[in-house]
């Protein structure tokens, strides 16, 4: 019985590294040098942007606006592979290690925006207004978007009530795309609007997504892109969440006074100049990890039906799909892409959703021969230091053992310091990426 032990244990171990070692290599392959090498190229002052063409030598100005988390990332991937030609602004959440000659910077807020957000947001809507037909204007968006620039629609919004505001949304229980309506009705730049500011240029956006492939318009609260949401849709979001009384007034007059001004739609003569192309999205991090779980002998099925979920109801789909498919399989291997969600409570702990949907499903695998990851492709789970974490048949045990109770760390949102003692909360540091959320669920 010792022997046999011993081989489950080593067996669990086992899948633990694979799991760690398949995220890795998802990461690693969804890389955005990796997306710029295969779609951005420059020969003879012609840029290829996927199957654009542009002659830089015909415009007078090429600006280029990069935001997001990825924005400095984007930034120097395309001068690796167009040279340092540009110049433009960059709005990202960290301070950049290097920064890039031409380019303003700016450290925005990230969940929530602060002061370099708003400076942000002033210096591109004005250097976009500066722009004619002669200009070419270069958009690179990633995560995180909504936040790092913003500025508000009414100047009698304060950074303050922003910030309530913001936090409201984030605390909701809303979809990203629901909060994210919200976002673009209540911002001078989201929901296409800094795309207005400079539409006498031509303009090409390229994005590394963290929304829903079918949403495009959602990453970093669409500033580009027509919007497929409405003011009526703002309206019922915030009556379906209750958000209405926790809203600072001058948010609140808005609403109740149905003042909210329509953002521009598909077909607006804004865009009649504008393309958009995707080069990396949650998509590109799934297929990579689907390709490698292959090699490794897995049977491997990809299922995002969860995406938006409530994280309790996620995991009983998961794992209920999970056991479903083992008894047709000795390896299986259950991919899941997207995000879950989780209304936190006040008073709450350190962790993030990915934590939270992990530490879910450890009571509910324990002496299972199952092994959980979740962690998301930015590196920063919530608002702890951790990607995420993973969890096996051994977690629970090993957790009582050391005097730490699940439960208590599960209703108090305080996933990390959970994790963090067992060793097992997965710490990758900010990747410069951000391509939504990986779940990774085997069972051998």
């Amino acid at each position: 019985m010792r022997s046999s032990a011993t081989d489950r244990e080593k067996l669990a171990l086992d899948m633990r590294v694979t799991a760690r070692h398949l995220f890795e290599h998802a990461l690693a392959e969804a890389s955005i040098d990796r997306a710029f090498q295969r779609h951005v190229e420059c020969d003879r002052s012609v840029l290829r942007i996927c199957e654009d063409l542009h002659d830089l030598d015909s415009y007078n100005r090429v600006l280029v606006i990069s935001l997001g988390k990825a924005a400095q990332a984007m930034v120097n991937s395309l001068e690796m592979q167009a040279g340092n030609r540009f110049e433009g602004i960059v709005a990202n959440s960290v301070d950049p290690v290097s920064q890039a000659r031409g380019f303003r910077y700016f450290r925005g807020g990230h969940p929530m925006p602060n002061q370099d957000s708003i400076r942000a947001a002033e210096a591109m809507l004005k250097s976009l207004i500066a722009q004619n037909s002669s200009s070419l204007v270069i958009f690179l968006l990633s995560g995180g978007g909504s936040s790092i620039a913003e500025k508000p629609i009414d100047d009698e919004i304060s950074l303050q009530d922003l910030i309530a505001t913001y936090r409201v949304l984030v605390l909701s229980g809303a979809t990203i795309a629901e909060i994210n309506a919200i976002r673009k009705h209540l911002s001078a730049i989201k929901g296409g609007r800094l795309a207005a500011a400079g539409s006498g240029a031509q303009q090409v956006s390229l994005l590394v997504s963290d929304v829903p492939d079918s949403t495009p318009d959602a990453l970093a609260s669409g500033p580009t892109m027509p919007d497929s949401t409405s003011v009526t849709d703002c309206y019922a979001i915030a009556e379906k969440y209750g958000m209405l009384d926790q809203f600072p007034d001058s948010i609140r007059e808005l609403f109740q006074q149905h003042a909210l001004d329509e953002t521009p739609k598909p077909g607006d003569v804004v865009f009649h100049r504008s393309r958009w192309w995707t080069l990396l999205s949650n998509s590109s991090l799934l297929e990579a990890a689907q390709a490698q779980a292959q090699c490794n002998g897995f049977n491997v099925i990809v299922d995002n039906t969860c995406d938006d979920w409530d994280f309790i109801r996620a995991a009983d789909y998961l794992l209920g799909r999970l056991r479903q498919l083992r008894t047709k399989s000795e390896r299986v291997c259950l991919i899941s892409g997207g995000e879950v969600t989780v209304k936190v409570e006040e008073n709450a702990g350190t962790g993030g959703r990915n934590q939270q949907f992990a530490l879910a499903c450890a009571r509910k695998i324990s002496g299972d021969a199952i092994t959980v990851l979740s962690a998301g492709t930015d590196g920063i789970d919530g608002n702890s230091s951790a990607a995420g974490a993973i969890v096996d048949g051994s977690t629970l045990e090993r957790a009582l053992a050391r005097g730490l109770d699940p439960d208590v760390h599960l209703t108090g949102f305080n996933a990390y310091p959970f994790f963090q003692s067992l060793g097992d909360a997965i710490t990758t540091g900010p990747t410069g990426n951000n391509l939504r959320d990986l779940r990774i669920l085997l069972a051998y």
